[in-house]
């Protein structure tokens, strides 16, 4: 029997790869499929051996703070991969975390792939040397990155966007937003929620003001409960939770939504839904990352279009002021909401067609065989 090694860092690619891995056990049900995850890759199939919540942190300080327990980490998965030795190691995002466990899986002569590689085109794009040396083959779900990782002489394939198999269109579309309806999105990790949550509540006091019927609904990622969440909530207007289950459609019903930059980008955008995109870590993270970033945007919705679809706010501005502001211009002028329509109608197209999760999991079972 094969035993492949997922290793899913963050929530998201605990999504994506989960997916996959739904389609990969279809193909090969005889497959072993073990790693570290959360309750997407669990519920596909994976045994779990490591959380992915034990690797919830972001920005340069904060995961400083938390090096000790990650080294802890690190050394565990290390003594495992040496016990199993499994037939290959797919990675997936997280690359601050993964590269590491690159390094221990190709010391130990395990093959290693990358599926939803790091964003180099982004910022540290040295980095791809070591990968190149690494890791055998990318798979890609977005399609600008193929050729930066060509033109670094890489194996990389585009297998299309998992998300786009998970929001499904046609039912996207029978949905129609309820007006006042506002979703919030704050994030899957503890920063996250306690910067942008109270930025949000303060924010829905400031809208309340001109709009005072607004709904104002939380989609909780699994791991929060709902009292750490309202303990962030300061706001006048009472706070609704939304499972994670479900989501898309009720990310559609939302006449819009204040999220955290992330995952959550792409999947309000191919739901159809306006998003102001919200920013904010330490600022010493925030320093170094203006001097090493090299793309105009952090959205991949905007990074997909090249250009701003979605409002970005970032440090500063992911205040309760201008988020307020932009929202309620957007409650004032509800053309400009449908406007946004044309860009996300494009977002789709540029995504490509369903089928990615099916496309990446032959991919995946090509190199094990």
């Amino acid at each position: 029997m094969r035993t492949l090694w997922i290793n899913a860092g963050e929530l998201s690619g605990d999504v994506q790869a989960g997916a996959l891995l739904s389609a990969l056990t279809r193909l090969a049900p005889g497959l072993r499929v073990v790693g570290m995850g959360g309750d997407n890759l669990a519920a596909a199939g994976q045994e779990n051996l490591f959380r992915v919540e034990e690797l919830s942190v972001m920005g340069v300080v904060e995961v400083l703070t938390s090096l000790p327990r990650i080294l802890r980490l690190l050394r565990r998965i290390k003594a495992s991969l040496a016990a199993l030795r499994p037939d290959a190691v797919l990675l997936v995002d997280a690359p601050d975390f993964n590269f590491r466990v690159a390094r221990m899986a190709h010391a130990l002569g395990i093959p290693v792939y990358y599926f939803i590689p790091p964003k180099l085109w982004a910022w540290r794009s040295g980095r791809v040397r070591f990968l190149r040396r690494h890791v055998r083959r990318v798979f890609s779900i977005l399609p600008f990155e193929v050729d930066f990782y060509k033109r670094h002489h890489m194996d990389v394939r585009y297998v299309g966007n998992p998300l786009v198999d998970l929001v499904n269109r046609a039912a996207m579309d029978a949905i129609r937003p309820v007006a006042g309806r506002i979703g919030l999105m704050p994030g899957s990790r503890r920063k996250e929620v306690e910067s942008l949550l109270p930025a949000f509540s303060g924010a829905a006091d400031l809208a309340l003001a001109r709009f005072p019927r607004l709904e104002f609904h939380c989609i909780r990622a699994p791991h929060f409960s709902e009292e750490y969440l309202r303990s962030f909530w300061s706001s006048a207007a009472p706070l609704h939770f939304q499972p994670a289950e479900g989501r898309y459609a009720f990310m559609r019903s939302c006449q819009c939504i204040m999220a955290a930059s992330g995952t959550a980008t792409l999947e309000s955008g191919l739901t159809g839904t306006p998003t102001l995109v919200a920013y904010k870590v330490h600022p010493v993270s925030a320093f170094i990352g203006r001097r090493v970033l090299n793309v105009p945007w952090i959205s991949l919705t905007n990074l997909i279009l090249n250009r701003e679809a979605f409002p970005e706010h970032i440090q500063a501005e992911a205040a309760p002021g201008p988020l307020a502001r932009r929202l309620i211009h957007w409650l004032d002028n509800p053309a400009a909401l449908n406007a946004m329509q044309r860009d996300l109608d494009e977002l789709r197209i540029l995504c490509g067609p369903p089928g990615s999760a099916e496309r990446a999991a032959r991919a995946v079972l090509e190199v094990l065989e």
